[in-house]
């Protein structure tokens, strides 16, 4: 989602193609989140299929966004040395962190300034896997794409380490590899979500995957074709195995309908190794589906590949200015939409008999994403005619 450009290089339509796709679905899913009903889609025990599809299409979103972050930073090393570029994204790393804890909190999530109950999303971690990408990026490139599967391929071999284990250090591991809890005091918790090994080897992987992109064409789409197929075989084969690469079995179902979702029902909190097949190898074949060129129907997603940062800062507040709006329009108030108090009401508290029907969420992420169209059209634009430097940071 966050890649690391540069507006004096051209850029890669197919890129920018997948991302801008990826960051439609990801509204649906923020859309859901404030607009719908506080069912669980993933508990296939009460989530209807169509609300379980709904999210489970938005978690292509996270992967990708992290595996073309480092593809990103390979490609710039057109116009930058492996020292600038190590000091980018060093500061772009700290820049991402800053953002996530201050401002997309305040006028995106949570509208609010208490921090009773901070999370840390996917701006703290792609922050932090840029900032091992800034240390990495001076290694081979080999060796950069090895650590990176390493750790995706290696990590769930530790699920059962807990962090309770590590004494004081125990947020450090939660942070690393096990989502909960960092800190908490009676009026105040800070919860991991997205911890960093994993991500920070999507990254890695990445970078790797972007001198795929100096190759001849027929050899990258013939590369591009081979490993998506590869991984999602993959994904097929050791979850049919049922014994490693996620902590949630599948199982059989009330109907074949649910056994095939059960299946498809992997972790991403962390994103498991299955997880990770499962959305990775789909998305080099939509990269290979779009090199030398993308359908009509995908155009418009590359307005929105090129202003991912700012996209993505618009889109929540915009989200949840509308979830305000109809809070006042159902209640005549709107308090509860600026309140957090504690993990169980975050990002907001929901007011009582809250949540729209699925059909009407899928309406508003249509209107989101027609609302933010012609300003991210502006702002690319503008990225495109002006070289300065604050453009490169949002």
């Amino acid at each position: 989602m966050i890649a690391v450009s540069d507006p004096k290089r051209e850029r890669l339509e197919s890129v920018d193609v997948l991302r801008g796709a990826i960051m439609i679905l990801m509204a649906l899913d923020h859309v859901r989140d404030y607009l719908g009903t506080a069912d669980n889609p993933t508990d296939l025990s009460k989530a209807s299929a169509a609300l379980f599809v709904t999210r489970w299409i938005t978690h292509f979103c996270a992967p990708t966004f992290f595996l073309l972050t480092g593809t990103g930073a390979f490609l710039s090393l057109r116009n930058k040395s492996k020292r600038e570029l190590s000091r980018f994204l060093f500061t772009r790393g700290v820049w991402m962190i800053f953002l996530e804890l201050v401002v997309v909190r305040v006028i995106g999530f949570q509208f609010n300034l208490d921090f009773h109950a901070t999370l840390f999303y996917i701006l703290w971690a792609l922050g932090w896997a840029m900032i091992s990408l800034s240390v990495l990026v001076r290694l081979p490139i080999g060796i950069v794409t090895g650590v990176g599967a390493a750790m995706v391929l290696t990590h769930n071999a530790f699920d059962s380490v807990k962090a309770a284990s590590f004494g004081m250090f125990a947020p450090v591991w939660t942070m690393l590899h096990a989502p909960g809890v960092v800190y908490a005091d009676k009026t105040h918790v800070v919860f991991a979500a997205y911890v960093l090994i994993p991500w920070i080897g999507v990254t890695a992987v990445g970078f790797g995957l972007g001198q795929v992109f100096e190759w001849p064409a027929e050899r990258r789409k013939s590369f591009l074709l081979r490993t998506g197929i590869s991984l999602t075989v993959a994904f097929v084969a050791l979850r049919a195995l049922n014994v490693y690469g996620d902590p949630v079995r599948w199982s059989a179902q009330r109907s074949p309908l649910f056994t095939a979702l059960s299946f498809l029902n992997t972790n991403k909190y962390p994103p498991s190794l299955l997880f990770l097949l499962m959305t990775l190898g789909p998305a080099l074949l939509f990269l290979r589906v779009v090199d030398g060129g993308s359908p009509k129907i995908l155009r418009p997603a590359l307005t929105f590949g090129k202003v991912p940062l700012f996209y993505y800062i618009l889109h929540l507040s915009l989200i949840h200015l509308i979830a305000t709006a109809i809070c006042y329009y159902q209640n005549g108030a709107i308090h509860w939409m600026y309140e957090s108090p504690d993990l169980g009401n975050t990002p907001f508290t929901r007011p009582p008999g809250w949540g729209l029907q699925l059909t009407s969420v899928y309406f508003w992420w249509f209107a989101v994403v027609a609302a933010l169209s012609p300003l991210c059209r502006w702002f690319a634009g503008v990225k495109r005619r002006r070289n300065d430097v604050w453009l490169s940071y949002l």
